[in-house]
């Protein structure tokens, strides 16, 4: 596959309703979107980054200049495989959202021209994926209980719930006392120390299928004390951003389960290799969500088809985040809390190029 084009898009999105975690709150995403042409093939993808430097030090205004100034001159012109892409790209250290958003672009381009759906092309050994939901922090445990119990009703198999120090405990309770046998967990976005280990251990009569990255996000010697020290399955996000930072994970004890996001680890030629990793090592994996568009969503409905991803992940339907998507057809849930992987090639989901349009407030085209 020769890469010819590469169009940089921002466009915004307002969120249904407000989505809160323990670092930011969030009315309307800024999306930067990545579409690759290669002989008169488009490829889609996003570029999972925030608008601030909370989550990750990646924002949008750092991907467009490296992708657009970095990684672009790296692979154009090039004859490469999609597979190929993420070693190509390996003089620049970090900025894996920036390289993500142009390999998994590639990799919806490669797929189309193979006339095969992405999924089958990365490998995935099921076309149907189980899916959780995660769910903001609330003003009132009434509140949250409300908002638990419209997405069980859709049909989600699993709950998780955004939580901090100082919103932990009550709501914790507040759910299991209403949800006695759902399958919960709660996810704290390095809001914790080391300090709290203690506390932290006081969470196993919630009895949590896990605990998302609770301590830092590089220390991985804390999440192997509180490991430790709790029966809790602790699970590492923000830790994990290469193969070698899962392996050190789980050589040190650090972790029971790993949630891989494309954009974190840099795409997915990265994500399958730390999926197979764990794979071996019998670790767990599931797939994160970023409040991606039905662009970044669909890529990660792709991923989660690999045969390692054995726990429902955040890859929820359109129309909990957004008034109107823009792919077509929207991702849907079933009843049973499932997504069916399209069996048209490439992600299977179409761009909606009119509505995109509309909603672009800058692009840029890079030949």
């Amino acid at each position: 596959m020769r890469l010819d084009q590469v169009t940089l898009r921002e466009i915004r999105l307002r969120l249904v309703k407000p989505f809160e975690t323990s670092f930011d709150r969030a009315d309307e995403r800024r999306v930067l979107l990545v579409e690759v042409q290669s002989s008169g093939i488009s490829g889609w993808a996003e570029a999972t980054v925030d608008a601030d430097p909370f989550y990750s030090y990646e924002t949008i205004e750092t991907a467009w200049h490296i992708i657009r100034d970095f990684l672009w001159p790296m692979v154009r012109g090039r004859e490469l495989a999609a597979a190929d892409i993420w070693d190509s790209l390996a003089r620049v250290r970090g900025h894996n959202m920036a390289k993500g958003g142009l390999e998994t672009a590639a990799w919806d381009a490669e797929a189309r021209q193979k006339n095969l759906p992405l999924w089958r092309h990365l490998g995935g050994t099921r076309q149907e994926i189980p899916c959780g939901v995660s769910i903001g922090i609330k003003p009132t445990d009434a509140e949250l209980i409300d908002a638990v119990a419209e997405e069980l009703r859709a049909g989600y198999q699993r709950i998780k719930v955004k939580i901090k120090r100082g919103r932990d405990v009550e709501p914790l309770a507040a759910l299991r006392e209403r949800f006695p046998r759902i399958r919960l967990m709660g996810d704290a976005n390095c809001d914790y120390r080391p300090s709290d280990i203690p506390h932290l251990k006081t969470f196993e009569r919630f009895f949590l299928m896990m605990l998302e990255q609770p301590l830092a996000y590089d220390d991985l010697y804390a999440h192997r004390e509180l490991q430790q020290a709790t029966s809790t399955p602790i699970c590492l996000d923000e830790c994990i951003h290469s193969w070698a930072h899962a392996r050190a994970a789980i050589e040190l004890g650090a972790c029971k389960i790993i949630n891989i996001k494309l954009g974190r680890v840099g795409g997915h030629t990265a994500a399958r290799r730390i999926h197979d990793l764990c794979r071996d090592r019998s670790i767990p994996v599931w797939c994160g969500g970023m409040l991606e568009s039905g662009i970044g969503r669909a890529h990660n409905i792709a991923m989660s088809t690999l045969e390692n991803f054995t726990l429902p992940g955040d890859v929820s339907a359109s129309k909990r985040y957004w008034h109107e998507d823009i792919i077509d057809p929207p991702v849907e849930v079933s009843q049973q809390g499932t997504i069916l992987a399209p069996d048209r090639p490439g992600s299977g989901f179409a761009p909606k190029l009119d509505m995109i349009e509309r909603l672009t407030v800058r692009h840029e085209v890079l030949r």
